[in-house]
């Protein structure tokens, strides 16, 4: 037994001291890893982005269709055409529409639009009118994606830009040819059925106008409705296809 007692409680203090300390470091050393580990979880937890840094594949083919109505009236307002039975006026005609975009950031999408439309359209007393009209427009894309069906919908406004072709000509005549610029707007969604392939729906409402001869102009797109398949090429490098752009 130690003869000093305050020798003893000199080294009873000492110790517990060092083992206070100690105590405390290792439960800063605890809470640091903590924070650590749920720091990482975290990370891993947070998904990567579905659309920023992809490009996408879109091959649609619906309706296109505008009433064409000052075209008819017009025809029909000519003094040699005002006894002329009216005829049932504009039905519209096929599409078919290619899209390849890219979208730098999550919620902008930057892409080329190519189209190809075809009507047929009937006035009284002449030869059955053919319009065709073949567009490449640069579109730009506002979207977003949501969490609604088997992989996410991202709905999508945006606007279209370019030249046209626009060609008209009644059965066994030449054609009549312009080249206009045109403006449009665009709203579709593409509903993911996994993470690469997709549903797209589209409306569009693009301003053109073609020439028929010895009539006058017409409207060469108006509305389009369309549906398609969509491709979409994913942003992470350890995916199966590498980016298309």
């Amino acid at each position: 037994m130690c003869r000093n007692p305050l020798l003893l409680l000199l080294v009873l203090l000492t110790a517990s001291t060092a083992a206070a300390e100690h105590e405390e470091e290792s439960a800063e050393h605890e809470e640091e890893s903590a924070e650590h580990e749920e720091e990482s979880a975290e990370h891993e937890e947070e998904a990567p982005s579905m659309l920023e840094g992809s490009s996408r594949i879109s091959l649609q083919t619906g309706w296109r269709y505008t009433p064409n109505t000052r075209f008819y009236d017009g025809y029909y307002s000519q003094e040699k055409n005002l006894n002329l039975e009216r005829s049932g006026g504009a039905i519209g005609g096929p599409l078919l529409g290619a899209t390849f975009a890219y979208s730098p950031l999550e919620w902008l999408e930057l892409g080329i639009d190519l189209f190809a439309t075809y009507e047929r359209m009937q006035l009284t007393g002449k030869p059955g009118l053919n319009a065709m009209t073949l567009g490449a427009l640069v579109g730009l894309r506002f979207q977003k994606r949501l969490e609604i069906g088997p992989a996410g919908l991202v709905p999508s406004v945006g606007v279209l830009i370019g030249p046209v072709f626009a060609a008209s000509y009644f059965d066994g005549r030449r054609s009549v040819e312009t080249a206009p610029r045109t403006i449009g707007g665009t709203v579709g969604a593409t509903l993911h059925l996994s993470e690469e392939w997709g549903i797209t729906f589209e409306y569009r409402q693009i301003l053109a106008k073609g020439e028929a001869e010895k009539i006058g102009v017409y409207d060469a797109v108006g509305n389009w409705f369309s549906v398609g398949m969509t491709y979409q090429f994913p942003s992470k490098p350890d995916r199966p296809m590498e980016r298309l752009f």
